[in-house]
């Protein structure tokens, strides 16, 4: 097999993966999103914030989603409370170096989150020992908490309140399938703000 006809390979074959776990999220996953979109329009709508967090490239898809509320997705609309806790360098050097990486979320969870918040932990693998930490100071803080993973035992899942498993064991899909679900959440949240807004006109 020459290089081109490799390259070709693995880009379909990519490809038509990414396609099967999105008809698998098709198939089962649906009452699972309008569930978790209900849960964060509950929070910002009796006044809460929504916090994230994740690790390398869960940390990015953190930050991502809380710039989709706080700025827009699609619709005009003000700005909604959410905070991922991955991108405050200071407060995570700080706490690294002071105490453990393990605290790095766990102590702004302390600080931060109330019972009127949601916390949402993004970990492909559900393992990581400051994502298991942060949830359970979320549910010590009385918050409810989200667990986004993958097809995995980890520990997050018997961890969180409400736990979104993607129906994969690949990293690039399990990351690939959040940002999926959290665009959707995203519109869902959107709409139902402006109709409020509509509303109350």
């Amino acid at each position: 097999m020459d290089g081109e006809t490799r390259d070709q390979s693995i880009v379909m074959f990519a490809l038509q993966d990414c396609v099967e776990v999105c008809q698998r999220l098709l198939s089962e996953s649906v009452p699972a999103v309008l569930e978790l979109a209900d849960l964060v329009l509950k929070v910002f709508r009796q006044g809460g914030k929504v916090y994230l967090l994740g690790n390398g490239g869960s940390a990015a898809q953190a930050q991502h989603v809380a710039t989709e509320f706080v700025v827009r997705f699609k619709n005009e609309r003000p700005g909604l409370p959410a905070i991922a806790l991955n991108a405050d360098t200071s407060v995570i050097t700080a706490a690294a170096n002071d105490y453990d990486f393990s605290q790095v979320f766990s102590r702004q969870v302390e600080a931060l989150v109330t019972p009127d918040d949601l916390l949402v932990a993004f970990s492909t693998s559900g393992s990581s020992p400051n994502v298991l930490e942060a949830v359970q100071a979320g549910r010590e803080k009385g918050a409810t908490t989200v667990g986004c993973t993958g097809n995995t035992d980890g520990q997050l899942c018997g961890l969180a309140d409400v736990v979104f498993r993607v129906p994969s064991g690949d990293v690039q899909r399990i990351q690939e399938a959040h940002l999926l679900i959290w665009h959707l959440i995203c519109e869902l949240v959107d709409n139902a703000i402006v109709e409020d807004k509509a509303d109350v006109k």
